[in-house]
């Protein structure tokens, strides 16, 4: 049995508290300025999370700095986990009485952009919670475009390895190393922030709404500082700016970075990119056909509300401008459909993704052409280029344990206690990522506060599984891993 060196493992955590505890001042800025008491809870636990993430730094400084799958493996998994853990401290004892439970929640939903929440009454939150929540999809959202471009190709899991960074490929403009990338990535990510606060700022929002909601509308987060969600604003402006905010999070930030480096249209010369564009336009004019068709609504309405809240979900950001299942059975079956689907592989969006089905569907169609031709040779294809066998058993594997995780965390819901609408799009919505599931319990027009304590952790347990693209987490419980 190779023994694995924890030190590098450590030293990341360590380094990411740190940064933590970093973030943690701002509400506190924010708070002490509003002469909220709120803001000593964020200091307090910004001193905490501090010292124990310079504890962990220092002391494992003398490892190694480079890093092995199985070190990359832990590091993905634990510091997702550490984040959650310390992240929870400001709500757990803040004046909102949550507990240690339900501030979990709350922040496993933030960091991995999830946007379920068990909180009741955020129009009269204190600024300082609000602004936590917003930070905590913020970081996430970019963590997960670092974690795609850096990390999960060189795991290659679920299909990921198909978006490795080649160097060797001169015909790419993309800066060669990952963490180059990764910090051109970020500048991106900040300016498109700064772009949709001054949006929002200018379609009627307060500074202070326009800001957060800028965050979580980019790391298609879907947390909002109103119980209503974008109801509460009512303005078809903002929701215009929210529906293509969303989707600008859901496309590949490495595209926007060849893009500013001059290659303008690799964006749009993406298979994916087209394939999710084209998925999304569909729904959005079937969703509008029904609501003008079957409910009556005016064909401007009818496109404005199904815009935003398709969008909303496909991307499994989780904003709602209004109660969506109460548009008639339709709307739930193609609500629940569209929670699978997610974004761009390299984007902050979550759930299968969208390059999968392609995968999946190149796969499935050059089956069929064998079966009609069986001397025929037929190579399936994803971007042109040929879907090597090891990516194609990725892909079919990720298929197979989501369903299978998808299941269990369903049934393990109904065992504790929740209707059957309520268990299933629970279960999809936290393994996808997305945010309010379906039915009078935990759909838009609701939350997850009244779900019994053991549900909620179930649900922290889909959303890391679902954030992480399931092996992640998984592999860490095979024996055959410790073994080496």
């Amino acid at each position: 049995m190779s023994s694995i060196d924890f030190r590098p493992v450590f030293l990341v955590i360590g380094i990411l508290l740190i940064t933590l505890a970093i973030f943690m001042c701002i509400p506190a800025i924010v708070d002490y300025a509003e002469d909220n008491s709120d803001w000593q809870i964020f200091m307090t636990s910004a001193g905490v999370t501090l010292f124990v993430g310079a504890a962990m730094a220092l002391a494992s400084r003398s490892g190694g700095t480079q890093l092995n799958v199985r070190q990359a493996f832990i590091i993905t998994t634990l510091s997702w986990i550490f984040l959650t853990t310390f992240a929870a401290f400001p709500l757990y004892f803040s004046n909102m009485g949550l507990s240690y439970t339900d501030s979990f929640f709350e922040a496993m939903s933030g960091l991995t952009t999830t946007g379920s929440t068990v909180i009741n009454g955020l129009d009269y939150a204190p600024p300082g919670i609000l602004l936590w929540r917003a930070l905590l999809q913020w970081v996430g959202g970019i963590g997960i475009i670092v974690m795609a471009i850096a990390i999960m190709p060189m795991l290659r899991v679920g299909g990921m390895q198909l978006f490795r960074m080649e160097s060797s490929d001169q015909s790419e403009k993309a800066l060669p190393r990952a963490a180059q990338a990764a910090a051109m990535i970020g500048v991106i990510y900040l300016i498109l922030t700064i772009i949709f606060s001054g949006a929002y700022w200018g379609a009627g929002m307060t500074g202070f709404e326009a800001i957060t909601h800028a965050m979580t509308t980019i790391a298609t987060g879907g947390f909002s500082t109103s119980d209503r969600s974008f109801g509460y604003f009512d303005s078809m402006s903002i929701d215009m700016i929210a529906t293509l905010g969303m989707l600008l999070g859901a496309l590949p930030f490495l595209h926007y970075m060849k893009t500013l480096q001059g290659s303008w249209g690799t964006l749009f010369r993406d298979s994916q990119v087209q394939v999710f564009m084209v998925a999304v336009a569909m729904a959005i004019m079937v969703a509008t056909g029904w609501l003008w068709l079957d409910q009556g609504r005016d064909l401007t309405s009818a496109f404005r509300y199904a815009a935003f809240n398709v969008v909303s979900i496909i991307t499994g950001t989780g904003y709602a401008s209004e109660d969506y299942t109460m548009w008639g059975a339709f709307a739930t079956p193609l609500f629940f459909f569209i929670m699978f689907i997610g974004g761009c592989a390299g984007s902050t969006t979550c759930g299968i993704k969208v390059f999968r089905f392609q995968v999946l569907y190149s796969g499935a169609r050059t089956q069929m052409r064998h079966l009609l031709q069986p001397h025929g040779i037929f190579i399936a294809q994803y971007n042109n280029r040929p879907i090597s066998d090891e990516v194609m058993t990725s892909v079919l594997s990720f298929f197979f344990v989501f369903g299978v995780c998808y299941a269990l965390l369903a049934l393990g819901l109904g065992m504790l206690g929740l209707d059957f609408l309520s268990a299933i799009s629970s279960a999809a919505t936290s393994i996808s990522n997305v945010g309010p599931a379906l039915g009078p319990i935990v759909g838009p027009g609701g939350n997850f506060q009244s779900l019994p304590d053991a549900a909620k952790w179930l649900l922290c347990w889909g959303m890391l599984l679902g954030r992480l693209e399931l092996f992640t987490v998984l592999i860490l419980f095979t024996r055959s891993f410790w073994r080496g």
